[in-house]
């Protein structure tokens, strides 16, 4: 029998039945047992409204236990999952459940007041799990047949911060693959206790933290949201050993240590931590670093390999920000995005990806799922990086984000690394503006510290030592606030429509 990701929580509830699985705020916990059994209820309920094999069902969440039964229980009855974050706009909402073809619309009310105003919208009623409501079942909804039915486990959304989201197909193979890469890769037992704010309905909060800890048997310290006293209060009192997070997560922890004067925080237990979904900067790495006293871990990934294709190693502390090293059964070539050609080591090019945990396509998407598909059954990611001869990659930036400037190519990652280094920026987004001769100029937009104030004319003069004259802004913006999605990815294309507004 193929295995399917709610075996995970069956053995469980067989071996270790009152072991607790999830520490929820005020002290309550959940053992494997009590999530079965939130699962079984869940799973009567979708079967009573007759959700079939292979009908998605979306899920407006937070995260929550009864998030993480209904996506086990869809599990069960041969469903597909499809999580999306309730902070989401209503427009964007509707889209998702039209893109879906959902059968039914799940909100996880009682966790958050976003899911509970989506839920009037769609006449929501309440749930036979607690807190929920769902939507009435949407008869036009229909099926996937064929192979894809049975071996898809859940739909994410592409985040969408540069174009349109697309829903990439998940499969149960490729979802336990990762957790057992992402287990091994941090030696993830029982003992541990990982702060599971990251949203389940991203891939790094449905595989790395979910899927995995179910697999390994771990425990997690379950929010809806990031509160930075919340999470400072877990690692000293509560026994969190892994935290993991978007780098946008770290750079709003260092800000609330800055502003409370912490130094170091109490952290008995943590023994890693580890960053991804976004790239990461030097400044920050070494400030975590430092306020932690261990090494920063880091990783490449996506949502079209449900999980990381490259990770650091347990035990190697890195001086620089590389991603790691392939893992198991995953490949990645650097290539010449005009020719498709492999490039060799220390160049620059697009990253193709292929191996076990790669996608079978978008939903219902083939011309988009045909425009990044490439013979030999490569995946031409968009992303930018290169090799170096110990096997470490680096990504460098987005294809589409690069700026030519009086004929030379510049990455905004090389101008974010520099800009980050001035004591007064918190953290730095570049985007490029083109300009009346067809050239483009570089506009950034800086984030501070508190307390701190722009200063452009001393902020130039600190870029003069870093960058070539090509490379520096032309423009530096100060912003109260970064624009970010629900996942903390810079929304570079609202930076865009903000730059195309600046005086030239």
């Amino acid at each position: 029998m193929t295995e399917r990701i709610h075996h995970l929580l069956d053995r469980w509830r067989a071996e270790a039945p009152q072991q607790p699985f999830i520490h929820l705020p005020g002290g309550r916990s959940l053992s494997f047992a009590g999530l079965g059994m939130l699962t079984d209820t869940a799973e009567a309920e979708l079967r009573a409204l007759q959700v079939r094999p292979g009908d998605r069902v979306l899920v407006v969440a937070e995260n929550c236990p009864e998030h993480a039964a209904l996506i086990l229980a869809c599990s069960r009855v041969g469903a597909w999952s499809c999580g999306v974050n309730a902070r989401m706009a209503p427009a964007e909402i509707d889209a998702f459940a039209a893109k879906a073809d959902a059968r039914v619309l799940f909100f996880t009310a009682s966790a958050s007041r976003s899911a509970a105003a989506h839920a009037r919208r769609f006449a929501a009623v309440d749930s036979a799990l607690p807190g929920l409501q769902h939507s009435p079942v949407r008869p036009q909804a229909q099926p996937e047949t064929g192979a894809l039915r049975d071996s898809v486990a859940a739909l994410i959304f592409t985040s969408g911060t540069t174009g349109e989201p697309k829903g990439v197909m998940l499969t149960h193979d490729a979802l336990i693959h990762f957790a057992r890469v992402s287990g091994a890769s941090r030696a993830l037992g029982p003992q541990d206790r990982s702060y599971a704010f990251v949203p389940m309905t991203h891939i790094f909060g449905l595989g790395t933290v979910l899927i995995s800890s179910l697999l390994a048997g771990a425990q997690l310290v379950m929010r809806p949201q990031f509160d930075p006293d919340d999470l400072l209060d877990a690692l000293a009192h509560h026994g969190v050993s892994q935290l993991q997070g978007p780098p946008a997560l770290f750079s709003r922890l260092m800000a609330h240590l800055q502003e409370r004067g912490i130094q170091q925080p109490e952290a008995p237990a943590l023994r890693y931590l580890y960053t991804g979904a976004g790239p990461l900067d030097l400044a920050l790495k070494n400030r975590v670093e430092a306020a932690f006293g261990q090494a920063l871990h880091h990783g490449y990934g996506l949502s079209e390999y449900a999980g990381s294709v490259h990770l650091t190693r347990l035990g190697e502390r890195r001086a620089d920000t590389s991603a790691g090293y392939a893992v198991a059964e995953a490949q990645v070539q650097v290539t010449d995005p005009a020719t498709g050609r492999p490039l060799p080591l220390g160049e620059r090019g697009e990253l193709w990806i292929r191996g076990r945990g790669l996608m079978p396509g978008y939903f219902r998407d083939p011309a988009a799922t045909a425009a990044v598909m490439r013979e030999g059954g490569w995946y031409a990611s968009g992303d930018l990086g290169e090799m170096h001869a110990d096997g470490a990659l680096f990504v460098v930036g987005r294809l589409k984000e690069m700026i030519i400037r009086s004929g030379f190519n510049v990455y905004p990652a090389e101008v974010e690394t520099a800009l980050n280094t001035h004591p007064g920026i918190q953290r730095s987004a570049v985007v490029g503006r083109g300009v009346d001769d067809g050239n483009e100029e570089i506009v950034a937009f800086v984030e501070l510290r508190p307390g701190a104030a722009l200063d452009a004319d001393a902020l130039q003069a600190h870029l003069r030592g870093l960058l070539a004259p090509y490379k520096r802004p032309s423009h530096i913006v100060a912003l109260e606030e970064l624009p970010t999605n629900t996942n903390g990815k810079v929304l570079k294309r609202i930076l865009k429509d903000h730059a195309l507004s600046l005086t030239p």
